[in-house]
């Protein structure tokens, strides 16, 4: 079950500056965080793994993004202990949630890729 948000209506308002609705969207709007909510998937991964998933992204940025998902809420960190530690992450229901427009956006980026590549090559020329 979802929990309704019961603070002021401004705080969801996306189009106003000081929203809490625009903060979130700001933190998980960004290209490492929907990546790294897509390699997540229903899947629990640690982070050497996750790093191995979402190509390109450095140690620095990876831990700035999980810390942000996992402060949002979206995605929790389980650090089992062993000898060396082993530290998991998942996505939350409402990550899991979230996952789901991910999906529908990447859905959207693959059936529009040939129209938006040959509109760029238009523009460029």
């Amino acid at each position: 079950m979802t929990e309704q948000y019961s603070g002021s209506e401004g705080d969801a308002d996306l189009r106003r500056a000081d929203s809490l609705a625009r903060e979130i969207f700001s933190d998980v709007a960004n290209k490492w965080a929907l990546l790294i909510i897509e390699a997540l998937g229903e899947r629990t991964l640690r982070f050497s793994e996750l790093r191995t998933e979402v190509e390109g992204i450095s140690h620095k940025m990876l831990t700035q993004n999980l810390r942000m998902l996992e402060r949002n809420g979206l995605a929790e960190r389980t650090v089992h202990p062993t000898v060396p530690p082993r530290v998991d992450y998942a996505l939350t229901g409402p990550g899991r949630a979230l996952r789901e427009t991910v999906d529908m956006f990447c859905d959207w980026t693959r059936a529009h890729l040939a129209h938006i590549e040959d509109s760029r090559t238009r523009f460029d020329a």
